[in-house]
């Protein structure tokens, strides 16, 4: 019988998804967890794996689009088979409620034999689907390290578990042999379903997984009954050897941007090294990918056929073809466009800018480097300044509501990243008790993790001030978007050499540019000047830090 697949919900803030490639076509065989599709969500590109078999009949959204979470997005069933009622949504949609009563009726035959075995053996424990963020309704099994007749010890990692926000190492508080394993690597599952059981090598547990499974927290859908077990499996081994055939053989991992610029450059996919997880392909990796010696006579001949060109300068006649690109919107592109218009449409921007001396910051930056194991950088003591400066003007460390402003007394700043998809903010609690080399090496942490999307929902979360940093990439001055509920953002520019006056002399100096944005709800641009004010001292000043 004919099955519709819907576009999944795949985070908690997903509200439509974008199909970036299918990896099965219209005619081919589908096993349970096959890869049918990557999907690009808000929050990242997921691989989303079909939980039934038959012949995948129909593709209800095509590469490139978008849709809503639960529209069509494929139809699975038996070969031939007649799915015209359900693309026109009549009567044949109704088939699996009429099919209800008599499942209903085999979990209720399978229920009693299934409480039985509700009394664990001794030493038996089951481990479930854990919750590791508060918006976490699923997760999905990215790697399993530990297989059935391993020996677990406590603390050991048993499994990597991929959530709304990230992927996790999942360890265990238990120890014993494992004994089963509930959710297949690639599968998701609702939180609280079984994932494991632990206890003692030799113990039979067949009762405790059957019990799960008449309890509807398996994720397969045709659990009913002993039959279940044998089924599953096979299929559960069928899957394995379809993923790793697929990761043996001919699919690559590689995110969509990259393999559309691989495309353009004409860059073959086997030939570079993934830098992501699991070895993925990123955008990066094709930017940096250097081209093996066999371009290298192509790039010769060129070289003399441009070479034997005449010297003699032509008349250049305007010739060629209009060339325009459409890259299609990430979700993680969306979400933030509405965020900043969001912010830059309710809170009323101004911006205050200063101009600060780092003569000093320089000569203190270079002795601190010299303690062994310590690397400072200027952003550091800026973060570091912000942080003491905020002590001493709560007012900037505020946000708006509509019947109050809140004024935060505890200090958590916001290091604004970019990664390859657009812009996290990890968040640093608490900052000002942070020495300068605390804050150095939490920054470094965040920064790369961030980059390798393996930061935390809790690490992104409760701000109250953001820094955000251009001044590595040369840019001298900017203004920034307050990342709300904020209520303001310091810009860093670029130490730049330049003539200034001291002492009524022309000497050479080093200084750099700060822009502070402002909700001018909250904050009044007296306020303002008077936090700069008091930065720019700590700054100018790093030794003021100490006191």
């Amino acid at each position: 019988m004919a099955i519709k697949v819907t576009m999944p919900r795949l985070s908690d803030t997903m509200t439509e998804g974008t199909v970036a490639t299918w990896l099965k076509k219209v005619g081919d065989k589908i096993s349970e967890g096959d890869i049918l599709a990557e999907i690009e969500t808000d929050k990242a590109t997921m691989e989303f794996e079909s939980f039934n078999e038959g012949t995948l009949l129909h593709i209800g959204i095509q590469a490139g689009e978008t849709a809503p979470v639960d529209s069509l997005l494929a139809i699975i069933g038996n070969e031939g088979e007649d799915i015209s009622a359900l693309l026109a949504g009549g009567a044949a949609t109704e088939a699996p409620k009429a099919e209800a009563a008599p499942a209903a009726e085999a979990k209720t035959e399978t229920a009693a034999p299934a409480k039985a075995a509700t009394e664990l053996p001794k030493g038996v424990i089951v481990v479930t689907m854990p919750r590791l963020s508060d918006t976490m309704t699923e997760g999905t099994v990215a790697t399993w390290l530990k297989k059935v007749g391993d020996a677990v010890a406590e603390g050991d990692i048993l499994a990597e578990i991929e959530t709304d926000k990230a992927t996790m190492e999942f360890e265990s508080f238990n120890e014993g042999t494992l004994l089963h394993i509930g959710i297949q690597e690639g599968n998701t599952a609702p939180v609280d379903s079984l994932l494991a059981i632990i206890g003692p090598a030799g113990t039979d547990i067949s009762g405790i997984a059957d019990n799960y499974t008449a309890g509807g927290a398996a994720t397969a859908p045709e659990a009913s009954g002993p039959a279940t077990e044998e089924k599953a499996a096979p299929a559960a081994e069928k899957a394995t050897e379809a993923v790793a055939e697929t990761s043996n053989g001919g699919r690559i991992l590689a995110s969509p941007l990259a393999k559309k610029i691989a495309s353009d450059k004409g860059i073959q996919l086997n030939q570079v090294k993934g830098s992501g997880e699991n070895g993925r392909i990123v955008k990066s990796d094709i930017e940096n990918f250097t081209p093996s010696a066999q371009a290298q006579p192509a790039a010769a001949t060129t070289a003399k056929t441009e070479t034997a060109a005449p010297a003699a300068p032509k008349v250049f006649v305007p010739a060629g073809e209009v060339f325009t690109e459409e890259i299609k919107n990430s979700q993680m592109r969306k979400i933030i466009a509405k965020r900043l218009a969001e912010s830059l449409f309710t809170a009323p921007h101004y911006n205050l800018v200063i101009e600060v001396s780092m003569d000093d910051a320089m000569a203190s930056r270079a002795t601190i480097n010299t303690v062994p194991d310590t690397k400072v950088s200027f952003n550091d003591m800026v973060i570091k300044a912000c942080a003491l400066a905020l002590k001493k003007h709560p007012k900037i460390n505020s946000q708006w509501k509509e019947d109050a402003i809140i004024i935060n007394h505890h200090v958590n700043i916001g290091v604004a990243v970019a990664v390859e998809d657009g812009l996290v903010v990890p968040v640093l609690k608490f900052t000002d008790a942070m020495s300068l080399s605390q804050i150095g090496a939490s920054v470094r942490d965040l920064a790369g993790r961030a980059k390798n999307k393996k930061l935390g929902p809790q690490e992104m979360e409760g701000s109250t001030f953001t820094v955000s940093n251009l001044g590595m990439f040369g840019i001298t001055e900017f203004n920034s978007i307050i990342n709300q509920p904020n209520s303001a953002i310091l810009s860093v520019g670029a130490i730049v050499e330049k003539p200034v006056v001291k002492n009524g002399q022309i000497v050479v100096g080093n200084t750099m540019m700060l822009s502070l944005a402002c909700d001018h709800r909250t904050i009044d641009g007296a306020t303002g000047a008077q936090f700069l004010q008091t930065l720019k001292q700590y700054i100018e000043s790093p030794v003021t830090m100490l006191a």
